[in-house]
């Protein structure tokens, strides 16, 4: 099952049950190139059917002592979230979707995030 959390919710989660967690975005190299979160990957949308593993050895590595989460993250939240379906299907937990994407994120938790 996947979460949904705004913005303002992962931001002020990521200093305690956030903290371990992998900010997983879903764009495409060029999006990730005009504006990132902070310490995020860019694992894009194109390329995550062949790369689950690798999602899955982030998380692992994220924590060593539980199940990190994942927020993942794309423009508006709506790529994010049919990917974090698709990883959910595929067996990984903890799947947060950072509703509104990176255009909310900027607006709402950082305006130093440009707007494209």
């Amino acid at each position: 099952m996947v979460e949904q959390m705004d913005g303002a919710t992962v931001a002020e989660a990521r200093a305690n049950e956030l903290a371990k967690a992998v900010f997983l975005d879903v764009r495409e190299p060029w999006e990730f190139d005009l504006a990132r979160i902070e310490n995020s990957v860019n694992i894009p949308m194109s390329t995550l059917v062949s790369r689950v593993e690798e999602v899955r050895a982030l998380q692992q590595a994220a924590d060593s002592t539980s199940i990190a989460p994942i927020v993942v993250i794309c423009h508006h939240g709506v790529r994010s979230l049919q990917c974090a379906n698709f990883l959910s299907k595929h067996g990984l937990d903890r799947l947060i979707n950072l509703s509104g994407g990176i255009a909310a994120w900027s607006a709402r938790v950082d305006p130093t995030v440009p707007q494209y």
